[in-house]
């Protein structure tokens, strides 16, 4: 059974990557499509502050 594809935001340069083409250092991931993987730093800031307000108001 082939694995689904997977898709990668490469934080270094910017770019959406198809599968585990750079380091791991310097890419987020995996998302399910390439439209997902593109809005990664937004849903990075989304999780972060829900991260911040759940340890503010426990």
């Amino acid at each position: 059974m082939a694995e689904p594809e997977q898709w990668w935001y490469n934080h270094k340069t910017g770019q959406v990557e198809k599968g585990r083409q750079s380091l791991g250092l310097d890419r987020d991931g995996p998302f399910s499509s390439e439209e997902e993987a593109a809005r990664a730093p937004e849903i990075a800031r989304e999780r972060s502050r829900e991260w911040e307000q759940e340890e503010t108001n426990p």
